[in-house]
């Protein structure tokens, strides 16, 4: 059989040439009239500003760490570390500038009709996924070559794991800050539609799409992916008699990357009466691919302690639980089902029971996804141990690929149709975009699912990890510094939240402010007749989003730290697992509840109920503010949250059980 890491490498090179081919095809596509260039490069310069001067504020954070780190731990860790971080960073940075630039091409080919159209955003949204997946291939499969050893590897994830954590934070209190802003003066108050030129925090709002569901869910799945992969590979050195089983999950890896290229190709071939079905099409045949080449790899592995067709089951659990997830949470938050229209009927008698609705579809809709995992999690149990559950996970996150191809396609439709509406492109164009942007926000939130879904299983495997790090052979729950760790994992979730929640809220109010300002200050705005400055909302935005994020990041990696160092590691193995259940909970309550609002916003707007402008509609915009944060901000950013609790926790291992004070 072909060797693991020569396969991930060839892997990797080939989903990266791959994406460079991608690139290529949007660019070379048509960009339109020069208003809508000049729009597009206002985002650009807007996506471009947040993200360099995010990587500034991270830079002495990182320094510092990587110097810990290699005092602490040892130096090849510290290096991995860098190199996790740079990884992490360049495949949100990729995907980031071609999603910026694909959005004016997808707006002119709406033009010629909805499939040219959906093919550019698609091509633009896959070239995020194919270099986060081929980047994290070449990172593990390369320094596993280089150092011979699975350690260093750890810091590889934490470095992932931080970037993650930033991007998702930082991304997700600046977009929310702006759409929020821009919805409550423009809509609600002034009247005017989504994306109307004379709002100043427009272009503030389709900058943030890019820095918050491109770049940062970008970074978020690429951490899933490679810590995955890394924690699976760490399962497999329990069984020392080989080293085929640490090499198995990144053979799955590399098949499931390859089998996304694949399945991208299966996107737009035919005529569906749905647009949401071109992209069950590529997810479908990226999953036989898959399996049919793990298949083939496994049952003709030699030397393998657990029986092929046991490992095999175990793949099936990851491809089983990525189609679920995503048919589960389409069903609670597209238009066409009864979750959203109850939302949106709910809206008829006012905002407070919107949101009442709303709030019991989020609580409702954590019910079949936690069942999924359960089952995945029992099932490759049973077959194949705990080293079951990894692979499952590994094959799960190794359909990334496509899988974000599909979310970076919504802030690139999204921005298409602001740019019609914003160069004032005919009806028709915008009828082609509206139908787009309505998909986008599906995708996006059976993204942020499949997401919430792969953090979990891949912490599990981390967590797994941590015990054999540990020599924890097992926790007891009766024992007091248990208690105590799981009662902290079990908050953090909450105060975390709650500090991005009153980020965005600080900044959507500065946001606020702002608007009103120019709406009353600047003569001939709201007329059409002057130019509003929105320069001036993007660097609001960029300023608050990097000022408010300090405080989350700060508690994310330092108490699992202080637990451990002050209570022990079985109270850090408590925390754990507080975090991982109490995350998954709420991460999909708020990112459901939120998109349940957005779309029964949509629904309202389709011309039911009312339609635009109508009371019901009033109330539905006051929901789907609600839910912005909760959804594009708060609820994302607990999948880094889980994975870094975890990975800092698997990194400081060995000094937590050298050095640990024991109060308790």
């Amino acid at each position: 059989m072909i060797d693991a890491v020569i396969l991930a490498l060839v892997a990797g090179v080939l989903t990266l040439v791959y994406a460079l081919f991608l690139a290529f095809r949007v660019i070379r596509s048509p960009s339109g009239t020069a208003e809508m260039i000049e729009i597009s490069k206002a985002i650009q310069e807007g996506a471009n500003a947040f993200l360099m001067r995010q990587y500034k504020t991270l830079l002495p954070i990182v320094i510092i760490l990587g110097i810990l780190i290699g005092y602490g731990v040892d130096i090849p860790t510290s290096l991995a570390f860098i190199v996790g971080v740079f990884s992490s960073a360049l495949a949100g940075y990729i995907g980031m500038q071609v999603s910026v630039r694909a959005n004016v091409r997808v707006a002119e080919a709406a033009k010629q009709g909805l499939k040219p159209a959906l093919g550019i955003a698609f091509n633009g949204g896959a070239v995020t996924g194919m270099a986060l997946a081929g980047l994290g291939l070449l990172g593990v499969a390369g320094l596993y070559m280089y150092f011979g050893d699975l350690v260093p590897l750890i810091g590889y994830g934490f470095g992932a794991s931080l970037i993650s954590l930033f991007a998702r934070v930082g991304g997700g209190i600046y977009t929310k800050a702006a759409d929020v802003g821009a919805d409550l003066v423009g809509k609600i108050e002034a009247g005017i539609p989504e994306d109307d030129p004379r709002n100043p925090a427009v272009i503030a709002d389709n900058v943030g799409d890019n820095v918050g569901d491109c770049a940062g869910m970008a970074a978020d799945v690429f951490e899933s992916f490679v810590v995955t992969v890394i924690a699976s590979m760490l399962i497999g050195l329990t069984f020392a008699a080989t080293d085929v089983m640490i090499q198995i999950p990144l053979a799955i890896a590399a098949i499931g990357v390859i089998a996304s290229i694949f399945g991208s190709m299966f996107v737009g071939i035919g005529k569906q009466k749905k647009i949401m079905s071109y992209f069950y099409t590529g997810i479908l045949a990226a999953a036989i691919v898959m399996l049919a080449g793990s298949y083939y790899y496994l049952t003709n592995t030699a030397d393998l302690p657990i029986p092929a067709t046991s490992l095999f089951v175990a793949v099936i659990m990851g491809v089983v639980v990525t189609m679920l997830l995503f048919m589960i949470t389409e069903y609670y938050t597209a238009t066409d089902n009864k979750p959203v229209q109850m939302v949106a009927n709910a809206s008829k008698t006012g905002a407070a029971t919107n949101i009442i609705q709303g709030l019991a579809i989020g609580m409702e809709a954590t019910v079949l996804p936690v069942l999924v995992i359960i089952f995945a999690i029992v099932i490759s149990f049973k077959v194949a141990g705990l080293y079951g559950v990894g692979l499952a996970a590994a094959a799960m996150l190794s359909l990334s690929g496509i899988i974000i191809a599909v979310d970076a396609y919504g802030p690139i439709t999204d921005n298409a149709g602001g740019i019609a509406e914003m160069s004032k492109l005919p009806a028709k164009v915008r009828k082609v975009t509206d139908a787009l942007d309505a998909v986008g926000n599906t995708t996006k939130a059976t993204t942020k699912g499949f997401a919430i879904g792969g953090a979990a299983l891949g912490a599990l495997a981390l967590f797994v990890a941590f015990a054999e790090a540990a020599h924890l052979e097992t926790v007891n729950l009766l024992d007091t510094p248990v208690v105590v760790g799981l009662f902290i994992g079990g908050l953090l979730p909450f105060i975390f939240s709650a500090l991005l929640m009153l980020a965005v809220g600080k900044a959507a109010f500065e946001i606020v402010e702002e608007v009103r300002r120019q709406f009353r200050e600047i003569k001939g705005l709201m007329q059409g007749k002057a130019r509003a400055d929105y320069a001036k909302c993007v660097d609001i935005s960029t300023a608050t989003a990097l000022r408010e994020l300090a405080l989350p990041g700060t508690i994310a990696v330092t108490v699992p730290l202080i637990v451990g160092f002050a209570f022990g590691a079985a109270a850090l193995a408590g925390l754990l697992a507080g975090v991982i259940a109490g995350g998954l909970m709420l991460a999909l309550t708020m990112t459901t509840a939120g998109a349940a609002w957005d779309n029964a916003k949509k629904f309202i707007e389709e011309g039911n109920l009312g339609g635009k402008g109508s009371e019901t509609h009033k109330a539905a915009i006051v929901g789907d503010t609600v839910g912005d944060p909760l959804k594009d901000t708060a609820g994302p950013a607990l999948n880094a949250l889980i994975k870094v609790v975890n990975t800092v926790s698997l990194v400081f291992a060995g000094l937590i059980i050298s050095q640990s004070l024991g109060i308790i």
